[in-house]
């Protein structure tokens, strides 16, 4: 397995997030398409190829792009040809920067093939997975609202090789009280990338009110009234099961990227780099990723 980071999300401007990416050893890096910083959708040709020239001169791969869509995701008819299309600019940006993996959150999925909101997801799947596939890219669905078997009916309904799965452990566990390691198993032949996030759930929640709160900007608002439901934490600190996670993940993909995700927190290269130390500590991973530390 390979561990990278999310790089805007040391929050400092991209080539510094590069930089400090491979002073911190990592393998590669995922991009957001859009950041507070940055629009990669709107660099030119030149531009991204001076990114990839970039990190191939750091010593990292990039991962896959990160090519959010809005709130609700492809849950809406009326705004998916717009989502839809911006979805395959993330593709072509993908493909520019010499990957081929784009993960988005797609909306709160029901378990009801019935549901209107459901259908107006597959459709909107089916399109931008035909147009991944014709690519030979994927579209990676984010998992965190819904239990891993609605999201495999999902899959199947879609039935496309350009759809398939980024695996965060933490959102699952955070949103659901799920375990992460019956979830993965659930998904594994549709799991192509991975985030290394942790996070704690303290109580049952709702999960379209979560996502609603999220995409409607009001999260904090959502828990002044409830109280706190979860909390992202950093990794190691929370209540995915990594020993147990990772040697399923070996089984199932041992060449894929671990990308450390760390959403709150006010010193995220520290962050980081605790990550990188627990991550380093994992018996799947130590002998192989960090030979040098097997042995202390």
């Amino acid at each position: 397995m390979k561990i990278g980071v999310i790089a805007q999300r040391l929050q400092r401007p991209l080539f510094e997030c590069l930089e400090t990416a491979a002073e911190l050893q990592l393998d590669g890096v995922q991009l957001y398409s859009v950041s507070t910083r940055e629009n990669l959708l709107d660099f030119s040709p030149a531009k991204r190829r001076e990114v990839v020239r970039h990190c191939d001169d750091l010593g990292l791969e990039i991962s896959a792009v990160c090519g959010e869509i809005g709130g609700h995701g492809f849950r809406i008819a009326e705004k998916n040809p717009e989502r839809i299309e911006l979805t395959c600019r993330n593709i072509d940006l993908a493909l520019d920067m010499g990957c081929r993996i784009v993960t988005t959150h797609i909306g709160v999925v029901r378990n009801n093939r019935n549901d209107e909101l459901y259908r107006n997801q597959v459709n909107a799947l089916r399109e931008a997975g035909r147009y991944a596939a014709a690519h030979n890219a994927v579209v990676a669905i984010e998992t965190g609202p819904e239990p891993a078997i609605t999201l495999k009916m999902l899959l199947e309904d879609v039935d496309s090789p350009g759809v398939g799965i980024n695996f965060d452990p933490a959102n699952l566990v955070m949103v659901l009280g799920a375990d992460e390691v019956s979830e993965l198993e659930i998904l594994a032949p549709y799991v192509v990338h991975t985030h290394a996030k942790d996070g704690v759930n303290y109580r049952s929640c709702d999960p379209e009110k979560v996502y609603d709160a999220f995409a409607k900007g009001g999260i904090k608002q959502l828990f002044a009234d409830t109280g706190e439901i979860f909390r992202e934490t950093p990794l190691g600190q929370g209540s995915v099961k990594w020993e147990q996670y990772l040697s399923a993940l070996e089984k199932i993909a041992p060449d894929i990227f671990l990308a450390i995700e760390r959403e709150a927190g006010s010193d995220p290269v520290e962050d980081t780099r605790l990550a990188i130390n627990f991550l380093s500590k994992q018996p799947c991973l130590s002998a192989k990723r960090f030979p040098e530390m097997s042995h202390r």
